[in-house]
């Protein structure tokens, strides 16, 4: 999935563009671009159906909440990865901040073998799969996202301390 990006001896990832297809295994990026939609309010909008988020589960209801973020750089270190699985977990950037998404598969940690380090240019969110491994919000310039996640009784985040072989995300060449 990810062999040629990741450098297993550096622990490096380049960032690559944000796309659908690559980004399928951790999730769904959230835009209209290049989607079919229908025609609604006396044709002043296009209505273009996303995939639902799933946040229902274990008695799960919707939280919706607006996540302030500060400006970030690249490149930085990751440190440390969160996971949630009880819901997913959808970003949208409010005023087309561009964002790094950095994720990996793995049953009990990350696996190394599976993290990709996506470069969102703020025109599409992302929806982050139950299970799916990530870096917290890391934006490239100061800005809010509105942030859907599922809220229950029960913490649903699990942490996963990098410290013994951080990842150093890389701008892409």
């Amino acid at each position: 999935m990810a062999g040629n990006q990741f450098l297993m001896a550096g622990r490096e990832l380049v960032l690559r563009p944000l796309a659908a297809d690559a980004f399928q295994p951790y999730g769904d990026v959230i835009g209209s671009a290049g989607r079919d939609g229908r025609a609604i309010n006396a044709g002043t909008s296009l209505r273009v159906e996303m995939p639902d988020p799933d946040i229902l589960a274990q008695a799960g209801r919707p939280s919706l909440s607006v996540f302030r973020a500060r400006a970030g750089a690249v490149p930085f270190v990751a440190h440390m990865l969160e996971r949630h699985c009880l819901g997913s977990q959808t970003f949208l950037p409010l005023h087309g901040t561009p964002y790094v998404v950095l994720v990996a598969l793995g049953a009990q940690a990350p696996d190394p073998a599976t993290a990709q380090a996506f470069l969102a240019d703020g025109r599409c969110g992302v929806t982050l799969r139950r299970g799916v491994w990530h870096h917290p919000l890391w934006a490239l310039a100061a800005g809010d996202f509105a942030v859907l996640e599922r809220r229950g009784a029960s913490v649903d985040c699990d942490i996963a301390t990098l410290s013994d072989s951080p990842w150093r995300i890389l701008p892409s060449a």
